[in-house]
């Protein structure tokens, strides 16, 4: 009787770096990797010694220097004193500001307009077609432009909405919409207040927690849980009664025409209403071509399986294709998010202060320091965009499929 045992394993030699297949690719990826750094360390040698030859150094000193100029819309405080680091900080804002409201709305409307494309409605299913195909082949650029001259040649100047008689109103006295921008209430906090903020988005919790349980409940159980009614009364109702309960804590200051504008409540300004619908149609049309090509992947028999239980459309498409579909439709959708940030540097065009503008605009303009600020720049749209792909990938691995 004989019994197989393995072959003795020989000395490491280095010449299995190259023939041992388990050596082999480390061997090329290392190789690689030096080659890299050497090339990197002579650009940036390069670099250095061009700039001394020139008199020049890479320096971030013009940072804490005043930055002499005035933004025009702001998340914080700022003055044309404050220093380029918080010009700078100011842009970073307001570019994560119209990237985030750009996102949700895209995502909004991409999901309807994808979803109504499969309408067996004819006239719905064309309009949205329509949409989609004259959205996304204009370029989005042309779009800023174009809804920002209809805004700031449409709308009334603040002065149509002065005199006894004037030929401009507000919307239920509390809304205004001029050629300058949208004038709505804006909270004013109290004591208090970040109570009701803090159960309101304990609510919005409870809510996604409620709508698992009742997809659990289906699934495992065959329970119909209503989902409609239950949303609005979870959401609203624990906020109202800490609401009341503290006295009201959170006000709302109304605009109101002073002079030859509305002073008071928060200002939406055209550029960047401009900036958001734009970014939100154009991207949405894309999102939508997504979600419906998300749909149709899923095999047929999946909707006439789940109508035979007995479920309604409505449901089918909530709790049987969406989820499914889900894992064709993250992948994509990632790159339509990284587009929206990058794509909201062309802001500038319609003069609202992101971070293209201000860093690497006016401060560079002022400050001569290009190389600083580009690469101040890179860095920010680098780190932003890896932070929205390792976000949507921890999505994307939640409802991807899982072997068993």
């Amino acid at each position: 009787m004989t019994s197989m045992t393995d072959p003795a394993q020989g000395s490491f030699r280095l010449s299995m770096l190259i023939n041992d297949t388990r050596y082999r690719s480390y061997t090329f990826q290392f190789i690689a990797l030096m080659i890299l750094i050497a090339l990197m360390a002579f650009l940036g040698v390069n670099l250095a010694r061009n700039l001394a030859e020139a008199g020049l150094n890479i320096s971030y000193g013009f940072l804490g220097q005043p930055a002499g100029y005035d933004v025009n819309q702001t998340l914080i405080d700022y003055t044309s004193q404050s220093s380029n680091l918080r010009a700078a900080v100011v842009g970073i804002l307001n570019t994560l500001l119209v990237a985030f409201l750009a996102c949700v709305t895209a995502t909004i409307l991409g999901v309807i307009a994808g979803v109504a494309r499969l309408s067996k409605n004819w006239l719905v299913s064309k309009l949205m077609a329509a949409y989609v195909e004259a959205f996304r082949n204009v370029p989005v650029l042309i779009w800023i432009l174009m809804i920002y001259t209809l805004m700031t040649a449409v709308l009334p100047a603040p002065n149509a909405f002065r005199g006894e008689n004037p030929s401009s109103s507000m919307l239920l006295d509390a809304f205004a919409f001029t050629n300058r921008g949208v004038y709505t209430p804006a909270p004013v906090w109290g004591p208090g207040s970040m109570v009701v903020v803090a159960v309101f988005l304990a609510s919005i919790v409870g809510v996604f927690a409620y709508r698992r349980y009742a997809i659990k409940q289906l699934f495992d159980h065959g329970r119909v849980l209503p989902t409609g009614w239950p949303t609005p009364v979870i959401l609203f109702v624990p906020t109202l009664v800490v609401f009341f309960a503290l006295g009201m804590p959170i006000s709302l200051d109304y605009p109101a025409l002073r002079g030859f504008n509305f002073q008071g409540g928060l200002q939406i300004g055209a550029p960047l209403i401009a900036l958001w619908l734009a970014l939100s149609v154009y991207t949405g049309a894309f999102i939508a071509e997504n979600v419906r090509a998300g749909i149709q992947a899923i095999s047929k028999g999946q909707t006439e399986a789940a109508a035979s239980l007995g479920l309604r459309p409505r449901r089918i498409m909530n709790l049987v294709i969406l989820p499914q579909a889900l894992r064709v439709i993250i992948p994509p959708l990632i790159s339509q998010y990284l587009n929206i940030t990058k794509n909201s540097s062309l802001a500038i065009a319609v003069g609202y202060a992101d971070v293209t503008a201000t860093l690497g605009g006016i401060t560079l303009n002022q400050t001569g320091r290009a190389i600083e600020c580009v690469l101040l720049l890179m860095l920010f749209y680098l780190t932003i965009s890896l932070s929205i792909s390792a976000i949507m990938n921890v999505y994307n691995n939640s409802v991807s499929l899982k072997e068993r």
